[in-house]
């Protein structure tokens, strides 16, 4: 018996786009997707339409989710926020512990998210290079091991490589852009990548991958 894992990078962030909006933010750690982001993530859910995916697992940061609901919305799938999967929580990057809105605050904007879901590995403030590629691939095994379906792992480009890493041995080069696609196929104990980091399904794609 075989399992399929996808694991997908957010789409285009707003502060990618606009620099100048982190100046004036409420919560600038935590950016939306710009408008050709969401334009990604709907041809990201275009691709996946027609997979046996039955769960999709999302990041708590806000560009996670939003790519998340739109592949959601296609698919007709609940959203299970993983906290798992979250943004490396790089102190370089990000002076405080990033402010995020709640889960409740979440689900009034996007009511297909599954409030009956607990996160099964929570990350920590601040992190290491070593440390966030630990904890996703901790979350990686932890979620394929309780959950034996075709599944969905919506994150960032620390956490596309960290989840890869998890199931796949020897630490290949993954291919982590915006709203790309790896998919991860196990049979038994041992899992192969298929796709790494595929942006076919995308009309646009960036030239230079950044994860901040």
């Amino acid at each position: 018996m075989t399992q399929t894992v996808w694991i997908a990078r957010h789409g285009n962030r707003l502060d990618f786009v606009n620099p100048e909006w982190f100046n004036t933010a409420q919560r600038p750690y935590d950016p939306p997707l710009s408008e050709d982001g969401v334009g990604q993530a709907k041809e990201l859910g275009q691709r996946l339409r027609g997979e046996t995916i039955k769960h999709i697992f999302a990041s708590p940061f806000l560009r996670t989710v939003q790519t998340a609901n739109q592949i959601a919305q296609i698919l007709d799938l609940p959203i299970k926020i993983e906290a798992g999967l979250s943004e490396w929580l790089n102190p370089e990057w990000m002076k405080t512990e990033p402010e995020r809105l709640s889960v409740e605050e979440m689900q009034k904007r996007f009511p297909c998210i599954d409030s009956g879901y607990t996160s099964r590995v929570i990350a920590h403030y601040p992190e290491t290079n070593e440390k966030v590629l630990e904890r996703t691939a901790q979350t990686a095994r932890r979620l394929t091991t309780e959950f034996t379906d075709d599944i969905l792992l919506v994150g960032h480009g620390a956490s596309v490589v960290g989840a890869t890493w998890g199931l796949v041995g020897g630490q290949p080069e993954v291919n982590a852009a915006l709203c790309c696609l790896v998919k991860l196929v196990g049979h038994g104990e041992k899992w192969v990548m298929e796709l790494n980091g595929d942006t076919s399904h995308l009309s646009q794609t960036e030239k230079v991958i950044r994860f901040n």
